[in-house]
């Protein structure tokens, strides 16, 4: 008995239909999970937008790339702010498509001293109108905001950096909030990201010091002869891992876990993120005295 071949698949009436060729996913290499490597959605910290986070294909620069969530025509975009995503990795797009992806920051409306291309004019203006409505909502709150009083008390007003330097398996990072509301990226059984935080349930905190900045080759060195870091050099090799996976002690031990957002680590530049360096420990605690003087309290 000889077996019949599958007949090829045809259009309707026409000529052969070509088979479709089917897009493989590359896995993630810095993944904990090894997740299929593809877009993760989020919000940008400086205006509440939505977002979608995606490797770098190639080029010398490294980590993720910010993109605007939906296609945009190839003709309002300027040639130098056009992407493309293939196989789960964004790439610059050259290759004339007629629709193309847009990064971010061309639109984010938080960056008001950034020039924005008069064809983009209007998305940043629907953006902008949508981040005000965000705020009104309760549903997003402006870093500036967030760092005038990220702790409200009565009476007390904490000093802590918005984004501290912190020293994770010997190099420098920029953290997107402060230490104790770092969030843990991986997903819960209800598909949703987890609440708990690096420094909840018991976990071994770093140490606040006074490191000499670094300056990097080619660059000159910063005027402040010292920083304030959060060191975490102080603590187990794992427990780093941990951190710079930014996962919680509970999902740090089910490796199988997916991750829902990216980590928000930066690395330290000294001249980009000057505005962050501080020469001063933000352990004291300041309470307003009786005759208008200025307590200091240490945290606990």
């Amino acid at each position: 008995m000889r077996s019949t071949p599958h007949p090829a698949p045809r259009h309707q009436g026409g000529p052969p239909a070509a088979p479709r060729t089917r897009r493989s996913l590359q896995v993630s290499p810095d993944g904990v999970s090894r997740l299929l490597r593809c877009g993760k959605g989020g919000r940008c910290r400086e205006c509440g937008n939505r977002i979608e986070w995606y490797p770098r294909g190639t080029g010398p620069q490294r980590g993720p790339v910010r993109l605007h969530p939906h296609e945009l025509p190839a003709g309002r975009v300027p040639a130098g702010c056009r992407w493309h995503v293939s196989s789960g990795a964004a790439y610059p797009a050259r290759d004339g498509s007629s629709w193309c992806r847009l990064p971010h920051a061309a639109v984010c409306p938080a960056r008001d001293a950034a020039p924005v291309p008069a064809e983009l004019a209007g998305l940043r203006r629907s953006l902008a109108v949508n981040t005000r409505r965000l705020i009104d909502a309760g549903a997003f709150t402006p870093p500036s905001a967030a760092a005038q009083d990220p702790v409200p008390r009565v009476g007390v007003r904490a000093c802590r950096p918005a984004r501290p330097i912190t020293r994770l398996l010997y190099a420098h990072y920029l953290a997107a909030r402060p230490v104790d509301d770092i969030q843990c990226v991986a997903q819960t059984r209800r598909r949703q990201r987890c609440n708990n935080n690096l420094l909840s349930c018991g976990a071994l905190p770093g140490t606040w010091t006074l490191l000499p900045a670094p300056a990097q080759s080619g660059q000159p060195a910063l005027t402040a002869a010292v920083m304030a870091v959060y060191d975490l050099a102080g603590i187990s090799y794992a427990e780093q891992l941990r951190w710079r996976a930014q996962r919680c002690l509970q999902h740090a031990a089910i490796p199988t876990a997916a991750d829902l957002a990216v980590a928000d680590w930066e690395p330290f530049d000294p001249l980009r993120h000057h505005e962050h360096v501080h020469a001063r420990l933000p352990t004291p605690v300041r309470r307003p005295g009786p005759a208008g003087q200025a307590q200091t309290a240490v945290r606990p």
